[in-house]
């Protein structure tokens, strides 16, 4: 049996999770769907949803977090707040009325969904394989789900612990540094499986499904390299490319049957990588079961540092007023991906990758508060004098992958230091969220939500992706 036979298997297999599975799921959808119901009601996401609607009119699928908030949310803890831009006429962005209408076809609304899960950069990620696999998968299930009139409970937790094992273990097959941005490419591919299985399509026609996504698959990391608002772009074109591959299988279309091991298949085009990798040991642990989830709406990159940080600051060991610089010597992942320079000029999804603005408004706020992704906070000053002197460099990690370790260093004002080696992420499955850091993120997410969202994205998740009502 061939490895990509393996995983097709895998993915039409009566599955009945074990608990532990069950529970990773519930918690990462509510997660998911907490940060989604906030992407939802930013500025960036509100600005594509007139492109979005232009697409077509239909009410088969719901968008998350709808409608936008009506006035803008002071946030407790901060001086910034949310949806700010009133007036979208005069930059060809979509009026108020143009927000009325919680509905659109499926494909439409797996695009918007997942545009604003990952808008923020505050989704889930398997770290070992870097992917947010919940990300496409969750966008597209639910859009699916929603089309037929909503999914029994336990089939939409099997179909998104087995999207997430397979995007997940697609990532983990890799054997090399990415070129192309492994949460679409990867992503696409167990999300259309997930909707397939979730759908009831017979197995027969997974290898087409697979085949056809693998055919939309895209995205590059020169989006990353330029903190480009296109990230969540390849996001939102995966979850809606995952729609479509189980309308065209579905509708007959035939797809490559050798779309991974073949000699120009995934793993010969978008990156090396050996598929048995993954499917030798597929099933016998849930990859859900390994995703971390991240505390600050930042990229993971960054996490390693504003963890430390907010213990010290959480445990009275440091007074931010008394900061003088920061130095973090960090492996070349790090450096390549959040280590980018303060500009008081820069986009939001440029600010969320930037180490020198995120630990000068940690220090300030004590969180890190996606209103204040603002030109006004750009160009604060303060933020800009103490982001000059947080300095992000190699150090002599050559794995082009490690996240780890890290070392911190604080200079104080009196001529003290703190430093601390950092051996891990806050929020991953061997340094879990507290119950109370979880509950700061959802009741943040809450505030910046739309205050007319169903209220179910946060107090009932699972019935909120399963009954569209």
């Amino acid at each position: 049996m061939t490895a990509t036979q393996h995983l097709l298997d895998f993915a039409a297999a009566d599955h009945r999770l074990p608990d532990s599975a069950r529970e990773a799921a519930l918690r990462l959808l509510a997660d998911t769907l907490a940060g989604g119901a906030a992407g939802a009601a930013s500025d960036e996401a509100r600005h594509m949803l007139a492109a979005v609607r232009g697409w077509g009119e239909g009410d088969a699928s719901r968008l998350l977090g709808f409608p936008p908030p009506a006035h803008p949310e002071l946030v407790e803890g901060s001086s910034c707040s949310f949806g700010q831009e009133k007036d979208r006429a005069s930059t060809g962005s979509a009026p108020a009325d143009h927000f009325e209408h919680a509905r659109l076809p499926a494909p439409s609304a797996a695009w918007f969904n997942g545009f604003a899960i990952h808008c923020l950069e505050w989704d889930a990620v398997h770290e070992p394989a870097v992917v947010h696999a919940l990300s496409v998968v969750t966008a597209a299930l639910i859009a699916a789900s929603d089309r037929k009139g909503g999914s029994d409970p336990d089939a939409f937790l099997a179909a998104l612990a087995v999207g997430v094992d397979i995007a997940s273990g697609m990532g983990v097959a890799a054997t090399g540094a990415m070129s192309f941005f492994r949460p679409a490419t990867a992503g696409v591919i167990g999300a259309a499986l997930a909707v397939a299985r979730l759908e009831g399509l017979p197995s027969d026609r997974f290898a087409d499904v697979l085949g056809i996504a693998y055919s939309q698959a895209a995205g590059t990391m020169q989006a990353h390299v330029e903190a480009s608002v296109a990230l969540p772009l390849q996001i939102a074109h995966a979850a809606r490319a995952a729609i479509t591959a189980v309308d065209l299988a579905r509708a007959g279309m035939d797809g490559r049957h050798n779309a991974l091991e073949g000699p120009f298949g995934y793993f010969t085009l978008f990156e090396p990588g050996d598929l048995r990798r993954y499917t030798d040991s597929i099933g016998e642990r849930w990859l859900i079961e390994e995703v971390s989830t991240k505390p600050f709406p930042s990229g993971r990159a960054s996490h390693g540092v504003l963890g430390t940080i907010d213990d010290l600051l959480r445990s009275g060991e440091l007074e931010p007023a008394a900061v003088a610089s920061v130095d973090v010597a960090a492996p070349p992942l790090i450096n390549r991906l959040v280590g980018r320079p303060y500009k008081p000029d820069m986009a939001p999804s440029y600010a969320r990758l930037c180490l020198p603005f995120l630990v000068p408004l940690l220090l300030r706020d004590g969180i890190v508060n996606p209103a204040c992704f603002t030109a006004d906070q750009f160009a604060d000053p303060a933020l800009a004098a103490l982001g000059d002197k947080v300095t992000v460099r190699l150090n002599d990690n050559p794995d082009p992958n490690a996240l780890a370790p890290q070392q911190l260093t604080i200079m104080l004002k009196n001529g003290g230091h703190i430093a601390r080696q950092i051996t891990g992420n806050l929020g991953s499955p061997a340094a879990p969220m507290s119950a109370d850091q979880t509950k700061a993120k959802y009741d943040l997410c809450r505030v910046l939500a739309s205050p007319d969202a169903d209220a179910r994205l946060f107090d009932d998740p699972l019935l909120y992706a399963t009954d569209p009502q």
